[in-house]
C-alpha cells in the first residue's frame, strides 16, 4: 500500500469499514509510515474533537450577513 491509498481509504478505514485484507495493509503501511499515521491519528482526533463538542452560535451580525447572502443566492435567476 503507498501513502496515496491510505488517503483513500482513510474514511472507510475511520468508520470501520474496510474489508480485512484492506485493512491489514493499512495497518501495515500505518506501522511503518510516520507521516500516514500522523495524517490519521490527526482526523481521528478532529473527528472526536468535533462530535464531543457544543455547536457555538453565531454572532446575530454574522447570522443576519449569512441569511442576507443566502437569500439573494436563492432569488437569482440561474443561467
Amino acid at each position: 500500500m503507498k501513502c496515496k491509498n491510505v488517503v483513500e481509504e482513510l474514511s472507510e478505514y475511520l468508520n470501520g469499514e474496510l474489508d480485512s485484507g484492506m485493512l491489514a495493509d493499512l495497518e501495515v503501511h500505518l506501522a511503518n509510515c510516520k507521516n500516514c499515521r500522523l495524517v490519521v491519528n490527526t482526523c481521528k482526533k478532529t473527528v472526536e474533537i468535533f462530535c464531543n463538542s457544543e455547536p457555538v452560535p453565531l454572532p446575530e451580525v454574522t447570522r443576519d450577513r449569512l441569511h442576507k447572502a443566502l437569500f439573494s443566492k436563492i432569488r437569482k435567476p440561474h443561467n
